[in-house]
């Protein structure tokens, strides 16, 4: 309020008035990201109302603001497909423990890099740097994940992509932005580098964390390359996998499922294509709100102080 009265006490002949160059353009810049917005979200859209509506609507086609005859149906056909359970386990299990150790992995790295005192630090930050220009390839990654036993485990999910180079720079760089006389006045006191790192670093890297926490989580989400290259058991496969599966094998999918799309009334290959879309996406988004604030917050921080 106080804010406000503020903003209303000064005379009008005092404020900023724009040309009508400014309002043209300010209008423009509105129109422009209110069609960005809406290409980018209605193809979703479109994909959970067709999900949700009746096999004569879909068989006509068009644009769905709104289902057209809702029906439930096909979901409970999807949720019948054992392979749609599997992979929520598999890629539920992969996400909570990768994100879990990738994060305090690259956490550790990046406060030990951020450390002038390191040994061979820079040669160290050379070869983090050196992994986001080159990598091994394919063929001696899936060598290197054979010759340690790892084919058809979840930790060939897990352990390829457990750190990033780009999250180890963005913490690093909050690492370095913490004032040197807090480690200090906490060595002064008796603490060792654990327990700073503990009780003050991560502590003031919350933001930072959490934005790292869901870059690395969306990411082991999203994976189905993986499942590709290192799973040979259907039953081990991850989410992503099972929905590229179903994509492109909808029929066979669903009759493995038990569920002929062929001789069902109330469902056909693109609502259950669609269904299954909703059902491995929405997740991911409902976790996007809790973390929008740390989200906006990390990555100004990263890009700030980097």
């Amino acid at each position: 309020m106080a804010g406000k009265t503020e903003v209303n006490s000064i005379p009008k002949s005092n404020r900023i008035k724009r040309s009508k160059a400014e309002w043209l353009f300010a209008i423009f810049n509105y129109l422009f990201f209110i069609f960005v917005t809406l290409m980018v979200v209605y193809p979703f859209w479109h994909v959970i109302m067709t999900s949700l509506s009746s096999v004569e609507a879909t068989a006509k086609g068009g644009i769905f603001l709104w289902p057209k005859g809702f029906n439930l149906d096909t979901y409970g056909k999807v949720f019948k497909n054992a392979q749609i359970w599997s992979g929520y386990f598999t890629t539920i299990i992969v996400t909570l423990t990768g994100t879990a150790l990738g994060t305090l992995f690259t956490a550790t790295t990046a406060y030990a890099l951020s450390k002038k005192r390191l040994p061979f630090g820079g040669i160290l930050m050379l070869l983090v740097l050196f992994t986001m220009i080159f990598n091994g390839g394919m063929i001696p990654n899936y060598l290197l994940i054979k010759n340690l036993n790892l084919l058809n485990t979840r930790w060939a999910l897990i352990l390829p992509g457990l750190v990033s180079a780009y999250n180890v720079i963005i913490m690093k760089s909050f690492f370095q932005s913490i004032p040197d006389s807090l480690e200090e006045s906490a060595r002064i006191d008796g603490a060792n580098d654990v327990i700073i790192f503990i009780k003050i670093a991560i502590p003031l890297s919350k933001a930072t964390v959490a934005v790292i926490a869901l870059f690395t989580a969306v990411g082991y989400w999203n994976d189905f390359f993986s499942t590709v290259l290192y799973i040979n058991d259907s039953t081990k496969w991850a989410l992503q996998a099972v929905l590229r599966y179903m994509l492109t094998n909808t029929n066979q999918a669903m009759q493995a499922a038990g569920v002929s799309v062929i001789s069902a009334s109330n469902v056909t290959a693109a609502t259950i294509k669609s269904a299954s879309v909703v059902v491995a996406t929405v997740p991911i988004l409902i976790v996007y709100p809790f973390l929008q604030k740390y989200f906006v917050q990390g990555v100004m921080v990263g890009g700030v102080k980097g």
